[in-house]
């Protein structure tokens, strides 16, 4: 199985489908490689090299109990572009994953990366903050991590229809919306925590706005988990002459429900 070294030696593990344009994914929090099957699997059929990688404390990779920083996944996700050694890539995000990438480039720069997607993001800063009146408040966050944190299972089930907005009409099967949950229990009890605390509170306004590469802003009018006012709509204003679009009805999930048209978008974006 195919394995690299993060920045501190820690054993990573990726995947790697197709040839052509080089185009990164970085999933969410809790949620691995395996989470972009309905990109990569379409992506690669259309020409292109789609390459995912599991976070530390995700899926295959070594759960270890630190490096849930956002200067530490940065670190880590250059190290699997150093590794091989790619040229001209479109780095693609979904929720926290947003702020490893911006991270990123403020960390490492732009020799290796062409464009950048980021999809649902939790971006640029959720916490409520006196310069950031409209944020979440501390306590809430801190509530819902602790109900959580009680029986991670049992609270994954509970919030996988919101995930998905299925309430507005979203498609998706019993089995898949199972099967999700169990990729997001598929993580350390200790990552599950620390990368959400860092998506949540990470301020990442200043890094957006100095973005220097082609951006494209994916966001769901119905995302519960990084509301689009807080999130989408925001990073929009932030980054620099960025594409926006919005998918009336999707959610948190929207890389399962909306498949199709984000596939074509992605497609679209990277071929211009």
């Amino acid at each position: 199985m195919p394995y690299f070294e993060g920045s501190d030696g820690t054993n990573l593990f990726y995947t790697d489908w197709g040839q052509g344009k080089p185009v990164v994914f970085v999933a969410g929090a809790w949620l691995s490689s395996s989470s972009w099957e309905f990109q990569m699997l379409p992506l690669a059929d259309q020409g292109l090299r789609c390459i995912a990688m599991d976070r530390r404390g995700h899926g295959r990779s070594d759960w270890v109990g630190h490096g849930y920083d956002y200067d530490t996944l940065a670190d880590d996700l250059a190290a699997l572009l150093d590794r091989l050694d790619l040229r001209e890539v479109t780095l693609v995000a979904h929720s926290m994953g947003g702020g490893e990438v911006i991270r990123y480039l403020s960390r490492h720069g732009y020799d290796r990366v062409s464009k950048v997607v980021l999809i649902a993001v939790t971006a640029p800063l959720a916490l409520r903050t006196p310069d950031n009146p409209e944020g979440v408040d501390r306590s809430i966050f801190d509530a819902v991590t602790a109900d959580r944190t009680k029986d991670r299972p049992r609270w994954m089930a509970r919030n996988a229809q919101a995930f998905f907005a299925t309430h507005l009409g979203n498609t998706i099967s019993s089995e898949l919306l199972e099967w999700t949950v169990q990729r997001c229990l598929d993580c350390s009890a200790k990552a599950a925590v620390e990368v959400v605390e860092i998506g949540f509170s990470t301020d990442l306004r200043d890094e957006a706005a100095a973005l220097q590469v082609p951006t494209l802003i994916i966001h769901g009018d119905a995302d519960a988990s990084a509301p689009i006012d807080l999130c989408g709509r925001r990073l929009a204003k932030l980054v620099p002459g960025n594409v926006y679009k919005e998918y009336p009805g999707a959610a948190h999930g929207i890389f399962m429900t909306h498949a199709e048209q984000l596939n074509q978008d992605l497609l679209d974006f990277i071929g211009d």
